[in-house]
């Protein structure tokens, strides 16, 4: 919330991240699109001054987890064991209601009910 409240500008953070700053040179210099250099230059722009979302602003942290990530993935029983965890301690999840929820909150589209609640309840149940 501070960090938005600061600006879209991620150039600040850009500038304290050297990792960061290759990986956008790379995108807007056109290594990821030959023949097409200009191709992802929007992407770049976006990430150095319109940050809305904090990608750059949270890079540094999205990396360090991955590195968590694939040093786990390299031990199988310590990977089955997160994976497990992971999945049991899953809150419930119905897509049914998740998108009556986004119709209703973030859509705004009324919602109706169906025209059978027992068939609602069976499709919840299937997750």
């Amino acid at each position: 919330m501070v960090r938005r409240k600061q600006g879209l500008d991620a150039s600040d953070v850009i500038g304290k991240s050297p990792r960061l700053e290759r990986a956008i040179r790379a995108i807007e210099s056109g290594e990821f699109s030959p023949g097409d250099a200009a191709r992802f230059a929007s992407i770049g722009h976006a990430l150095r001054y319109l940050d809305h979302y904090m990608v750059s602003a949270d890079f540094d942290s999205y990396y360090d987890a991955q590195r968590g990530i694939d040093a786990r993935w390299q031990v199988p029983p310590a990977w089955t064991r997160a994976s497990i965890l992971n999945v049991a301690r899953m809150a419930w999840f119905s897509s049914d209601r998740t998108i009556r929820e986004y119709a209703e909150d973030i859509w705004h589209v009324p919602v109706h009910p169906s025209a059978s609640p027992q068939l609602d309840n069976q499709r919840e149940a299937k997750g």
